[in-house]
């Protein structure tokens, strides 16, 4: 019965143990709702979530658990969570293996490792943690070697762990450092925790600061010092679009301090490679934070676009560089913006000093020599421009060196002067040998709706070679531009522009001197100046203003016409299911000769009828009516009244074409017959005597005479065709052909004589587009009399091109009432390679038995250098210009400067 009751009270204590959930081991005690205890007790396993901890501050929380009383290894499986209070360490995980003999914890699935006291987060696929440390301490005169780390300590005292606490991750890893907000991700992690060291293993990406991102291998970031280090090849990015690549470094975080062996920088990645500038160093020191550095053997390549050609490879090279609140330094410094090749550059630039003052935006050269192609040619103890990035500052440009038979020798240098963001100055000095000085200066001034561009130069002591004496001479080019913005228009501008000069030949003499951006006429011999208001609206559009035109070929008395004023508005009346009515009106009043006056009001309502296609056939039809009201008068003018005249006009046009098409294998072929009838009912103004061409071009336009006021009398039949062959394959085999004729049922007396079209018959006009092959091409106009007997325009141009040699032959002949132009051209050229050049060029006017010009050019030219001999022999005069014959030397930096010279006087 005793034995009975012991018996029954054992098992109540072991279910009273079972009841309160609480189990003590000698290791592990545990706190959990089920238990399971097996193999002699050597097992427990705990079940349906509790909490396991050690006498050492170890506490594990986890939905299963099981211990293994003889390997004390203890396994924790689901929503595991190990604190260790005395580490300040933090696991969590899926299944987190306890070795307790080794003090090892391996953490596996989604396993994240906190270190409370250093702030580090470590996330990854598995994390080990390695508790034991064996301290040693050693004394006197001691050396330690780390062939890890590649470095030897010496010291009186030095103490070692020989087996560190530390921390080791595998897969997906995930490092945070929250203190400096610094993330590490790689594959493989050591973190050395009394240490703070952290080792990385294979391919590794760093965030720090979210301002830099690094891209390496094996890295290693030593905490207390936060410092970041590899000897691998590195790639550092910042947010500021900058990338750098180094073989090895060293960075101080704190700091943003760079140290690098063999480093290239690209200082703009979101644009294409070679549009933005690289450097490369050979080793440097490097500010990040300040975009400071000091650097050894340095090579820059800048953007290759910076001088606007693409084919360029612009650099620096220096022995040593340094950048310093935004001055950068090179020492023995090369500059060439030249094509790299294996071979010296053409030319280059050697200074003991160049200094880019991003402060100025100003690049400085000491004590420099131009050499090209090794050879020494200038010298310069100090000059600076501003840099290529600049596209206003203040200082001095391109300085150019010119010859002319007239001006003789020059040299200008122009001078930038940036007077506000929206106004700035050229001032632009030009000497030349001839005694004679050049001041010309160009102002301009953008404002948001408005524009300013004025051109004012002054030469003095110009001698005429007609007059024998010497005179200033000036010129004055101007031109305001401004968007009015009124209400209800699409646009409202106003134009004010000035032309004058002084002398007539003044542009013909100086045109090699201005500017190539200026705004000097393009026509040498003609000046406009005046106003233009202009409005468009979405109903219609107007036009206004004022012009004087000054023909300096002409005598002073004859060479102004004044339009004051004129206008020209037009509308769009409305469309209809059967054709457009526009509206058009426009008068100006004309002064011109000194005592010609002509005043005019011209209304027109024309008609276009939709294109109608009969689609059995394919015939294409349209229908216009022109209605013209003029009203006039005139003074001295042929075809006005003294007194006030008001006449109307009507003209009718039916024009039809029927295009045909014919494909093969090889060709496709095109032919289209068309036809225009055309009848005016009234009479036209006397313009037998007028200037007008006509060609195969503008021959079926409704305006071919080229007048304003009268339609082209009486009725005509205009006719003709267009026809095309096309190779299919090869697109160069080409064969284009297109020939018309007018005839009407009346001589036309008051129709311009010159034009034919006055006869019953007129020429028959054609021309001819042959390109056999990219090697030749063969262009022919022409026109024949209506006998088809004789040719009275012939204009034939041929292009030819064997291998390296080019021609071009024009030749162009008129004859009977068209004119008496019988003028013969050729223009050559041979490459002898991809940078030599022979270049010929002459015109003959052989109607006078005269050549006119000759050109012969050799030309050296590569990418950044040209280099040439020129002969050119010239037969014009026009008052100062006379007949010349040079023998020119030129060459050209680019973008440096550019050197022309007679070598007559150069040997002289």
């Amino acid at each position: 019965m005793k034995d009975k009751f012991l018996h029954t009270l054992t098992i109540l204590f072991i279910c009273l143990i079972v009841t309160s959930s609480t189990i003590a081991k000698e290791i592990f005690n545990f706190n959990v709702t089920e238990v399971e205890i097996t193999q002699n007790g050597n097992v427990f396993k705990g079940n349906k979530g509790g909490e396991a901890f050690t006498n050492d501050g170890i506490t594990i929380e986890a939905d299963y658990f099981e211990y293994n009383k003889i390997s004390t290894i203890l396994i924790s499986s689901g929503n595991v969570r190990l604190k260790d209070k005395k580490k300040n360490i933090i696991i969590t995980s899926e299944k987190i293996t306890y070795l307790k003999n080794k003090e090892i914890i391996i953490a596996e699935g989604d396993a994240r490792l906190e270190d409370e006291i250093k702030n580090i987060v470590i996330t990854s696929d598995k994390i080990s943690f390695f508790k034991n440390e064996e301290k040693i301490e050693a004394l006197d005169k001691v050396e330690l070697k780390d062939f890890k780390l590649n470095t030897i300590i010496k010291g009186n005292k030095i103490t070692f762990f020989k087996n560190p606490e530390k921390v080791q991750a595998e897969g997906n890893v995930e490092l945070l450092e929250n203190n400096k907000n610094i993330k590490i991700k790689t594959n493989k992690i050591t973190y050395i925790k009394n240490l703070e060291k952290i080792y990385t293993e294979g391919t590794t990406i760093a965030e720090i600061y979210s301002k830099y991102k690094l891209f390496s291998n094996d890295l290693l970031f030593l905490r207390k010092e936060m410092r970041l280090s590899s000897n691998n090849k590195t790639i550092i990015e910042d947010n500021n679009f900058s990338k750098y690549e180094t073989e090895e470094f060293i960075f101080n975080i704190n700091e943003e301090f760079l140290k690098g062996k063999n480093i290239s920088i690209i200082q703009n990645t979101n644009v294409p490679i070679g549009k933005s500038d690289q450097f490369f160093f050979q080793n440097g020191f490097f500010d990040l934070k300040n975009k400071n550095f000091k650097a050894a053997k340095t090579e820059v390549k800048l953007k290759k676009n910076i001088f606007e050609r693409i084919e360029n490879d612009p650099r620096i090279y220096g022995i040593s560089s340094s950048r310093e609140d935004n001055i950068t330094s090179f020492k023995k410094a090369v500059f060439t913006s030249c094509k790299k090749t294996d071979k010296c550059p053409p030319w280059r630039l050697e200074s003991s000093e160049i200094k880019h003052d991003k402060n100025k935006k100003q690049l400085i050269y000491n004590n420099t020599i131009l050499k090209v192609y090794d050879v020494p040619v200038l010298y310069f103890p100090k000059f600076f421009h501003p840099d290529p990035t600049v596209k206003r500052q203040s200082g001095f440009l391109q300085p150019k060196i010119r010859t002319s038979n007239i001006l003789g020798n020059s040299l200008s240098i122009p001078y930038f002067y940036a007077i506000s963001e929206n106004k700035d100055l050229t001032i632009n000095p030009v000497i030349f040998s001839k005694n004679a000085k050049m001041f010309q200066n160009e102002f301009r001034q953008k404002n948001k709706d408005s524009s300013i561009i004025a051109d004012f130069g002054i030469t003095n002591g110009f001698k005429s070679s007609t007059t024998q004496k010497k005179k200033n001479i000036n010129h004055l080019f101007a031109k305001i531009e401004k968007k009015l913005n009124l209400n209800n228009f699409i646009k409202s501008d106003l134009k004010i522009f000035v032309e004058r000069v002084s002398k007539d030949t003044y542009l013909k003499i100086f045109d090699n001197n201005l500017p190539e951006d200026s705004i000097k006429p393009k026509n040498l011999d003609n000046l406009n100046s005046g106003f233009n208001f202009f409005l468009e609206h979405e109903n219609f559009s107007f036009t206004t203003g004022a012009d004087i035109f000054e023909d300096l070929t002409q005598k002073q008395s004859d060479r102004y016409q004044f339009v004051l004023p004129y206008y020209n508005f037009s509308k769009n009346v409305g469309s209809t299911n059967f054709g457009t009515f526009l509206f058009n009106s426009k008068g100006n009043n004309v002064l011109s000769e000194t005592n010609k006056v002509k005043s005019k009001i011209i209304n027109d309502l024309n008609f276009s009828s939709n294109d109608k296609i009969l689609d059995n056939i394919g015939l294409k039809n349209n229908l216009n009516i022109y209605f013209k009201n003029l009203n006039g008068v005139g003074k001295n003018i042929e075809q006005y009244k003294s007194s006030p005249e008001v006449n109307m006009q009507t003209l009718i046009e039916l024009n039809s074409e029927l295009p045909l098409f014919k494909t093969s294998s090889e060709y496709e072929e095109t032919l289209i017959p068309r036809i225009s009838l055309r009848s005016n009912p009234g009479d036209m103004k006397d313009y037998s005597s007028a200037e007008r061409k006509i060609n195969i071009n503008n021959i079926f336009d409704i305006n071919r005479i080229a007048i304003d006021d009268s339609f082209e009398a009486g009725n005509s039949i205009t006719f003709g065709g267009t026809y095309k062959r096309k190779n299919i394959k090869f697109d160069e085999n080409f064969l284009e052909l297109k020939l018309a004729s007018v005839f009407r049922d009346r001589h036309e007396n008051n129709i311009p004589s010159q034009t034919t079209l006055n006869n019953k018959n007129s020429n028959i006009f054609g021309s001819m587009n042959y390109a056999h092959s990219k090697q030749l091409n063969l262009e022919y106009n022409f026109a024949i009399d209506e006998k088809i007997e004789n040719f009275n325009y012939n204009s034939v141009g041929i292009g030819l091109s064997l291998n390296n040699f080019v021609t071009k032959f024009n030749f162009i002949k008129e004859n009977s009432i068209l004119g008496n132009a019988n003028v013969y051209e050729n223009e050559s050229k041979y490459n002898f390679n991809e940078f030599n050049s022979l270049y010929f060029k002459t015109r003959r006017n052989r109607e006078i038995d005269l050549t006119e010009y000759y050109d012969l050019v050799y030309e050296y030219n590569n990418d950044c250098l040209k280099a040439g001999i020129k002969f050119n022999k010239t037969y014009y005069e026009d008052r100062d210009l006379k007949p010349s014959e040079n023998l020119m030397f030129t060459i050209s930096f680019y973008p440096l400067t550019s050197f022309e010279q007679s070598l007559v006087d150069l040997v002289n």
